[in-house]
């Protein structure tokens, strides 16, 4: 509600601000129009657009960036509204623009002053939560409030009014309860925190170890699940992604086709070997796939496998095979792949199946490794760009790549895919291709 009421203090004293500043004639009626008409529209869009939620109070630059978001469509709607009712001609451009810049700037200050006094006083998170300590395993989650239910007389005896009394003393005011117990003891603490009328948790190890995104109740079958599985993407980020990735390979192959001829012929006059090198690879959803490369080894030494990585000065490599690989010509066959649906042009890149990180095979350092073959790989990924390419002599090379994937995989934007590809531009030619 404060912020709310500083938003309309805010907005009202800008305009006025801009209005004194600009006009000849003083603050006038007139001339505050727009910004009496302006703020309803604010009011409404912000308060869809969660303006106003309590986490906005300590993440300041997400509830500053929703605000000026709001601000900017309800200026749109309201020159919108008033070129039909013909009253462009009463707002002046220039306080109006300048209104709305003092506004952004005065939201987003409030905003960070509000931000930095919370967080000062009660931690980053503008949340009250308890966590009751009664057996279960140790928990170290940070800025919230700690009670040991032994000490203070606390139990989940749903027979016993004053046991419930005094647990819900414990309970008021409070946003989230978390409670750590014995396993024989869950149901009891989770009956209790049903009649709570708050977020109520129970901490499971057997969740966080098979990785339980949530419950699925089966009301007919009158069982319940775990959630260990979901699409990183919904259907709407599939179908962009997939419709950036065909359009570009499609241009790419286009627009490069004259030099991937001449790569192709440099191959073909070196040794008269074949122009391409296809090896098996593990795709989305772990399924096989046989990835296109221009051939950069000698036919009779090429590693179908991948078990043993190219090195600096490995003779399996041939003159113009060294040139494309130190240039990432090689890859460039990989728009096919791409077309053909087997890869993204962005995304986790795909590894050879022998492939090994220091003497352990990929999957053998980090049982994470699999997830990464939720998504369609990619000719480049988050990954690359960062630098971690290459031949893995160490089990951390393989652990830096994999950290990279699954951050990829996690913050998937379209916008984030172009930016990966722009930065890709200016890492093709690097110190760790053999």
């Amino acid at each position: 509600m404060v912020q709310l009421l500083a938003d309309v203090f805010i907005m009202l004293g800008c305009f006025a601000l801009a209005v004194e500043i600009y006009e000849t004639n003083g603050l006038n009626n007139d001339a505050m129009l727009a910004a009496y008409l302006l703020l309803p529209l604010f009011q409404t869009i912000a308060f869809y657009n969660a303006t106003y939620s309590r986490g906005g109070l300590t993440e300041w630059r997400k509830s500053s960036a929703r605000a000026i978001g709001a601000m900017l469509i309800s200026a749109l709607l309201l020159n919108f509204f008033a070129f039909f009712a013909k009253m462009n001609a009463e707002f002046s451009r220039v306080v109006f623009a300048a209104g709305m810049m003092l506004t952004a700037i005065g939201m987003t200050a409030f905003r960070y002053g509000v931000s930095r006094w919370i967080t000062s006083r009660w931690g980053p998170s503008a949340t009250n939560r308890l966590l009751i300590e009664a057996g279960g395993p140790q928990v170290n989650i940070p800025h919230l409030y700690r009670v040991r239910a032994d000490e203070h007389g606390l139990s989940p005896d749903i027979t016993d009014p004053v046991a419930l009394d005094r647990l819900a003393k414990y309970l008021q005011n409070m946003d989230e309860v978390i409670v750590s117990c014995k396993i024989s003891e869950r149901l009891g603490w989770a009956e209790v925190l049903k009649g709570s009328g708050i977020h109520g948790e129970v901490i499971s190890e057997f969740a966080r170890e098979i990785g339980a995104l949530g419950v699925i109740h089966h009301d007919q079958a009158q069982v319940s699940a775990l959630l260990v599985s979901s699409g990183h993407l919904g259907l709407r980020s599939r179908a962009t992604k997939r419709a950036f990735d065909v359009i570009s390979s499609l241009l790419g192959l286009i627009l490069l086709s004259p030099l991937m001829l001449l790569c192709a012929l440099a191959i073909k006059l070196e040794d008269g070997g074949p122009v391409f090198f296809m090896q098996r690879r593990m795709g989305r959803g772990n399924q096989f796939f046989d990835i296109f490369k221009f051939r950069s080894m000698r036919e009779a030494k090429a590693d179908a496998d991948g078990a043993l990585s190219a090195s600096r000065d490995d003779d399996r490599v041939t003159r113009i095979g060294r040139i494309m690989r130190r240039t990432s010509l090689d890859e460039l066959p990989q728009l096919i792949n791409v077309l053909r649906g087997d890869m993204s042009i962005v995304g986790p890149r795909p590894h050879a199946l022998g492939s090994l990180a220091g003497k352990k095979m990929f999957w053998q350092v980090d049982r994470k490794y699999w997830q990464r073959h939720s998504l369609r790989p990619g000719i480049t990924g988050l990954a690359q760009v960062r630098g971690f390419r290459g031949a893995t002599d160490r089990e951390v090379d393989l652990a830096n790549r994999l950290q990279a994937d699954l951050e990829y995989m996690n913050s998937w934007s379209l916008w984030g895919d172009v930016k990966i590809v722009l930065s890709t531009l200016s890492v093709l030619v690097h110190h760790r291709a053999f």
